[in-house]
């Protein structure tokens, strides 16, 4: 048995004295998070003065353009300036095709259009995928069962040359047909949008965790499931074909879909390419540490931060999470 100062003697390494303080912790912290890296998801709804809950993503709201203005001038004030929008469409406007994605009276692009006017300095991101307006609840055109690729991608670029129209700073396709991007990046150059982003639900993973994002936009699948064209759980190598597609199609930056379940291929695009990788916390991680934390069984004020920093370590460049606007808070406290 050694004794103790034979213990020291061999000890010359000890890297607990570069965590001995607050100071030192500090100073040497390899990843730092802030507000700027985070983008904030909201749900708009057509109509007046309607915040409705959504029962399955407590404190996250559908909200009516009115009450959602004041909802992005409180989040500018705090610092947050990044926003994806997804609309709540009424089945009454859903059909095969999602004709009403990019109609003239569309409540969403109108919406668009009121946001970038009010706040031009802020971020918008825009959703791009049949499912919100499509009778089926899939992301692209159903036939007989089966989602037809190159049939949707018409769609999708009307769509993305709609929202531009708008005002929309970043497409966000998250579709997962192939060739969407070259598709719609042709399409926004042919209408004069060479100046407007597109960032690619590259890797999107066919996972359980989309819930209660389903709950807020009734988006359900009517028949089957999406994992015919999103991505197997099992799969790390087919995200790098799906990125390198990307890429060579006119991406501007990439996305993995959901993030905590898949931090090693953020980490593997973050070596692998050069472009902004971005990661989506998705509705059902943030769900399960809401539940935890209502139990008890989680101090949220500590878990929620790690929670982020560790997809940021991963190698996110930008992180879509519903934990934003809380996390702006306890950066202004």
């Amino acid at each position: 048995m050694l004794l103790l100062f034979e213990v020291q003697e061999i000890m010359n390494i000890r890297p607990r004295r570069n965590r001995k303080n607050t100071v030192i912790r500090d100073m040497i912290q390899e990843t730092h998070l802030s507000v700027d890296h985070l983008i904030y998801p909201l749900f708009l709804m057509d109509g007046d003065n309607h915040k409705r809950e959504i029962d399955s993503l407590p404190g996250n709201y559908r909200w009516s353009l009115d009450l959602l203005m004041k909802e992005i001038s409180e989040c500018v004030n705090l610092g947050i300036r990044s926003f994806v929008l997804f609309p709540v469409i009424d089945e009454s406007l859903k059909d095969n095709i999602g004709t009403y994605s990019y109609a003239e009276d569309n409540f969403y692009l109108k919406a668009i259009y009121s946001i970038k006017s009010t706040f031009p300095e802020i971020m918008l991101m825009s959703d791009v995928a049949l499912d919100p307006y499509s009778s089926d609840g899939h992301d692209g055109i159903v036939k007989n069962g089966k989602i037809l690729n190159d049939e949707t991608l018409p769609i999708l670029a009307k769509m993305s040359v709609a929202q531009a129209q708008a005002g929309i700073d970043i497409i966000g396709p998250s579709d997962m047909m192939d060739g969407r991007i070259g598709y719609i990046r042709k399409a926004l150059n042919e209408n004069g949008f060479t100046d407007t982003n597109i960032m690619s639900y590259s890797a999107k993973y066919a996972s359980a965790f989309y819930g209660p994002f389903r709950d807020a936009l009734d988006s359900v699948p009517k028949i089957g499931d999406k994992k015919t064209y999103q991505m197997n759980p099992a799969n790390k190598r087919e995200a790098m074909i799906e990125a390198e597609l990307d890429i060579k199609e006119g991406a501007d930056a990439l996305m993995v879909k959901p993030a905590i379940c898949y931090l090693d291929v953020i980490h593997q695009l973050k070596m692998s390419f050069h472009l902004p990788i971005t990661a989506y916390n998705v509705s059902g991680e943030c769900a399960m540490l809401y539940a935890a934390a209502r139990n008890g069984w989680l101090d949220y004020n500590l878990a929620m931060p790690e929670m982020l920093i560790s997809i940021k370590r991963a190698g996110a460049d930008g992180i879509l999470t519903y934990f934003a606007k809380d996390f702006a808070k306890m950066m202004n406290s």
